[in-house]
């Protein structure tokens, strides 16, 4: 297993500066969510100061821009990174895609399908396998010249992998996807019963073998070797729960777990402001079951004995602090990120 750190956007010289330590420290790789601004120029920035990790976006968003233009700035940074890139799109919510961006959400399913059929076939003409053709319900490309045809290189092969949490969008995945980007907020019985059966489904419907696909999982973690030390990433990933398990996409999970109603008690928290009583909700048992609570020394096995013979590439979730980081943490997350990828 591959084992990333996820970083939220920031200056072109602190995500350099991050990259370095990240790669000294033994990390695979960074990833980077699109939020407040786009992500492409922390990439370049972070791929120039440590050329040995890679890189990918968890996520981009979709239907913010047109496929072609997706495909050629993952064809440009897979060049430069010399094949170290990977794009991850993801579809965001209506009320962001519409007044946000001024762009067409549909059903996000269907529209994210005929989005990565688009990004591909993109990709096929800039590898000179065929002329620009895209015929899909949302997305139509036929008209690509050479004097705009992006120059071949030497590292091809990008790719394109997507955010997925509901059973279409898993089946998708399954269908047309190289990666699936999990929810941070998962269980391993959401990833059992209800991820893995969902890429089979839709892996089948193209002919796939699901075991292609490869499953990108952020893991929220609270380590520390005392409970002093523990506190405070205890309570940032209970927070995190929190937010999650308030919103309907995603508390379907507790339901599955016996946690029924918490939803709508996390959903009137978040309302009244009330973060004590949300803590409290977030018992130690569903920490358990979303998170990864440890000594330092225990994080990594703990790690491994989750996700081992699943997960591709692991990413540590809740870092947007990286860059104020104790370099005494940082160097025990290196020794978690070196145990992890010694594992085949």
């Amino acid at each position: 297993m591959e084992f990333d750190v996820m970083m939220r956007a920031t200056t072109w010289d602190q995500a350099a500066a991050l990259a370095r330590r990240a790669e000294a420290a033994g990390f695979s790789g960074m990833l980077f969510t699109e939020g407040h601004q786009v992500p492409w120029m922390n990439i370049a920035a972070a791929a120039m100061a440590a050329p040995s990790l890679h890189f990918s976006t968890g996520i981009a968003i979709a239907f913010a821009r047109s496929p072609m233009v997706s495909a050629e700035i993952a064809w440009e940074l897979a060049q430069n990174t010399q094949g170290k890139f990977r794009l991850g799109l993801g579809s965001q919510v209506k009320a962001h895609i519409q007044r946000r961006y001024a762009g067409t959400f549909d059903k996000p399913a269907p529209q994210m399908r005929d989005y990565v059929l688009a990004v591909k076939a993109c990709l096929k003409a800039f590898r000179r396998e065929g002329p620009l053709q895209h015929d899909g319900p949302y997305y139509k490309l036929s008209l690509l010249t050479e004097q705009w045809t992006p120059p071949r290189h030497d590292f091809e092969d990008v790719k394109v992998d997507i955010s997925a949490v509901g059973p279409i969008m898993v089946r998708v995945a399954g269908e047309v996807a190289d990666g699936v980007h999990v929810h941070p907020m998962h269980s391993m019985h959401y990833i059992r019963n209800r991820l893995l059966p969902g890429l089979a489904e839709g892996a089948a419907r193209a002919g796939r073998d699901p075991a292609t696909v490869d499953k990108i999982i952020p893991v929220i973690v609270a380590a520390g070797d005392t409970p002093e030390e523990r506190a405070m990433p205890i309570r940032e990933a209970k927070t995190t729960l929190a937010f999650y398990g308030a919103t309907p996409n995603y508390a379907f999970q507790f339901d599955d777990l016996g946690h029924v109603g918490l939803r709508d008690k996390l959903r009137d928290c978040l309302r009244s402001g009330d973060e004590a009583q949300s803590q409290a909700l977030i018992t130690e048992e569903i920490l358990d079951q979303f998170a990864v609570v440890a000594r330092w020394d225990d994080v990594a096995q703990r790690m491994i004995d989750r996700y081992r013979g699943v997960a591709a590439r692991l990413v540590i979730y809740l870092a947007s602090h990286w860059r104020d980081v104790d370099p005494k943490v940082l160097e025990r997350w290196g020794e978690v990120a070196r145990a992890v990828r010694e594992v085949g």
